[in-house]
């Protein structure tokens, strides 16, 4: 059998040829990850230092503006009042030259005039009274358009954030799929270059997958008795005794390896008569090979089949299940007398102090989990605040100028697309 190990020429250790690759595309997976996290907290940090520039342009910008608007409609207001003064002055000099001139030939025209002047005056009264409610209906107006322009830009704002941070995601997530799909065609690659160099004869390769199959199971289960089976000796290649955390056999897995490029039936009647030569409660075949209605391991006709990478994954769950039934027929046995120790422990002293440390530390990791979402809830709560502010800002700016220009047609982008940068199209 050949080896798969490369050598290092420097030092001379030997690692296997998977993890070199799985290593390599872990580092360049984890440079391109550190590398995109870094551009991303990079940007962030650009973009906020951009809004607090574009905010401070923003409120110049708007007391410039407002203080524009309030010196024209102090001068308009001047001159309406200007215009009425002086109306006023013309009409009161005329009706008392009227006056005057009627007092001489009647008292009764003289009091004509003085009621005709009294009902002028009380209608330019009038006049100024409503010019006053139209210019408050002014303000109240651009007031609405002002907050029903700020909910429209934020939720375009919004959206168009929500659209650049998922096509963000599909990127990212594209990106892991393509790392993700290399990764497992240099693993197809690496089994087959391994199977390639693992081609040899059929006895010998039964004979390493053997040595392979007892070197893993005593491995995976120190604890446990594994028993070669000789050459030229009836009966299965490996037998498996169990035993439990006190040293107690509870019961036995025999094992059969083939290597061979078709499954054979008869194997299984063969492994049933050697399982009940040796009382053995279960029996599994380790085979490259695999039946032609069965994809995966499984059982047939009493006996487990699965191959040589599977046989960890499966004596272990057999092993298990074998423990728990050994544990559930002594459990049966001496049943009074074992519930009184159970009782026992459970009012000791020693459960108490046991269960307290377990209380003491869950305790501890839900206070830590705790404060790390309260501090993460207040770091985007004060972003938020600030684009919120950014916003306010821009609505009010916006409203200004649709007042000074005397339309709504107005396009203000306050994120754009390209450069995330405040453009105002008029």
């Amino acid at each position: 059998m050949l080896s798969n190990n490369i050598i290092c020429p420097n030092c001379g250790h030997q690692f296997p040829m998977e993890h070199s690759i799985r290593e390599e595309i872990q580092k360049e997976y984890r440079a391109k990850w550190i590398d995109a996290q870094k551009k991303k907290e990079e940007e962030y940090a650009q973009k906020d230092n951009q809004l607090q520039l574009q905010q401070q342009q923003l409120q110049q910008n708007l007391l410039q503006q407002e203080e524009i608007v309030q010196k024209r409609l102090q001068t308009e207001k001047q001159k309406m009042e200007q215009q009425l003064a002086t109306q006023l002055q013309q009409q009161i000099r005329g009706d008392f030259e009227n006056q005057l001139f009627l007092l001489q030939k009647s008292n009764a025209a003289n009091e004509e005039r003085l009621k005709e002047a009294r009902k002028k005056e009380l209608f330019f009264l009038q006049q100024e009274q409503v010019l006053k409610t139209r210019e408050q209906e002014l303000e109240i107006e651009v007031q609405q358009k002002l907050v029903q322009a700020r909910t429209q830009l934020l939720e375009q704002l919004k959206k168009e954030e929500l659209d650049r941070l998922a096509l963000k995601e599909t990127t990212y997530t594209l990106k892991i799929k393509e790392l993700e799909k290399q990764l497992d065609d240099q693993k197809h690659l690496a089994e087959e270059m391994k199977r390639r160099a693992e081609q040899g004869s059929t006895q010998l390769q039964g004979e390493v997958q053997e040595l392979a199959l007892e070197a893993l199971l005593r491995a995976s289960f120190p604890f446990d008795i594994i028993e070669e089976v000789g050459k030229g000796v009836k009966g299965a290649d490996c037998v498996h005794s169990i035993r439990n955390n006190v040293g107690q056999v509870c019961g036995k897995i025999i094992y059969e390896s083939k290597r061979t490029k078709d499954f054979a039936k008869d194997w299984i009647e063969k492994l049933k008569v050697d399982m009940r030569s040796v009382n053995a409660d279960i029996a599994i075949i380790v085979t490259q090979a695999m039946p032609k209605d069965m994809d995966n391991f499984g059982e047939k006709e009493g006996i487990w089949i699965c191959t040589f990478d599977d046989v960890k994954s499966l004596a272990a769950v057999l092993r298990a299940s074998i423990i728990k039934l050994y544990t559930q027929i002594k459990a049966h046995e001496n049943k009074g007398d074992k519930m009184h120790l159970m009782y026992n422990y459970l009012t000791s002293s020693t459960f108490a102090e046991q269960w307290s440390a377990i209380r003491e530390g869950f305790h501890a990791m839900k206070i830590s989990i705790q404060k790390e979402r309260e501090a993460m809830e207040r770091l985007w709560k004060a972003r938020e605040k600030q684009l919120e502010k950014v916003l306010l800002n821009a609505a009010h700016m916006k409203g200004s100028i649709e007042g000074i220009a005397g339309t709504e047609a107005i396009d203000l982008n306050l994120l754009d697309d390209a450069n995330n940068i405040i453009s105002i199209n008029s």
